[in-house]
């Protein structure tokens, strides 16, 4: 009865996909890539992964001689890479902080994007890199992770996830995804930070940041990490090493957008602005320009008497 519907149905996707088929003459199934599912995910809700790739000998050589892969200053396609993401764990969870400033070359092409993916109630990803490769794997991953709860009766482990991750991208390794991700949650374990690259790379660690801004951010990381955080010692210093980078990279800005994840799941804390940051602090009290810093610090600059 379905395919009967389907076959003369005169109007949504079946209709239309066949329509097209007919117009471009084209065999019964020979869309399917190009035009993708109901779902929007291509051919990810059959359970199939697959993509057209240039039709050419070698496809990782083609995008090798057309982007910029650091080797040709001349090639054609520059790909320009711009945002600060990270995440640390500590006794009370794991923070997840990053700024929100998307770049195309010198253009800012958008100061509101989220950079924190939900995979599910108690795992988060971030995006840096190539915005689309990351929101589309990291999506699928959520998909991934619920079928493994519905067969195992169980929530997925972090380090199953981003192995699971690893595996999915490596499979395309040298076909130019660009990505660089941190899967973040609460397992049996207690908290786990894992990063995931496009290449396939996963590590396990405490304390990682990612983007043309992490070495700002890194300096305040390092100057202040410690396990034995607070919970509101642990939010200071990811909005801090976050607005670091915001405040000297061009690249990393507009807001900070800042998670924790805790044994109940993650949280989402707040959006700060980052030049409310400088200004102000996040709570009106003091911001974080160094004139505020330093402050008392020299007989050239004495503290101000009421």
């Amino acid at each position: 009865m379905n395919s009967l519907t389907e076959r003369f149905a005169t109007t949504g996707y079946a209709a239309e996909l066949k329509r097209a088929k007919d117009v471009l003459g084209e065999e019964e199934d020979g869309l399917d890539p190009m035009w993708g599912s109901q779902a929007g995910f291509g051919n990810l809700a059959s359970g199939v992964v697959k993509f057209n790739i240039p039709t050419v000998p070698d496809p990782s050589a083609f995008l090798r001689m057309h982007t910029d892969d650091f080797a040709d200053p001349s090639c054609r396609i520059k790909i320009k890479h711009g945002t600060t993401t990270l995440a640390f764990r500590f006794q009370g969870g794991v923070i997840v902080a990053v700024d929100s400033r998307a770049t195309a070359g010198s253009y800012v092409a958008s100061g509101t994007v989220k950079k924190v993916i939900e995979i599910n109630p108690y795992l988060l990803g971030t995006m840096a890199g190539g915005a689309a490769d990351c929101q589309y794997w990291e999506t699928y991953l959520g998909m991934q992770c619920r079928l493994h709860e519905l067969r195992n009766r169980e929530r997925i482990s972090v380090a199953a996830a981003s192995k699971y991750l690893s595996n999915l991208v490596y499979s395309y390794k040298g076909m130019g995804l660009s990505m660089g991700t941190m899967i973040c949650g609460w397992d049996k374990t207690g908290p786990a930070v894992f990063y995931v690259d496009s290449d396939g790379t996963r590590l396990k660690g405490d304390l990682f940041s990612v983007g043309s801004g992490s070495t700002f951010a890194y300096g305040v990381l390092d100057q202040g990490y410690r396990w034995d955080l607070t919970d509101e010692e642990a939010q200071e210093l990811g909005r801090r090493s976050i607005y670091a980078a915001g405040h000297r990279d061009a690249f990393s800005g507009n807001t900070i957008n800042l998670f924790h994840v805790k044994e109940d799941g993650w949280k989402f804390i707040g959006n700060y602005d980052v030049s409310k940051m400088h200004y102000d602090g996040p709570d009106n009290t003091g911001g974080y320009a160094y004139e505020l810093r330093v402050e008392g610090k020299s007989s050239a600059n004495p503290p101000v008497t009421q």
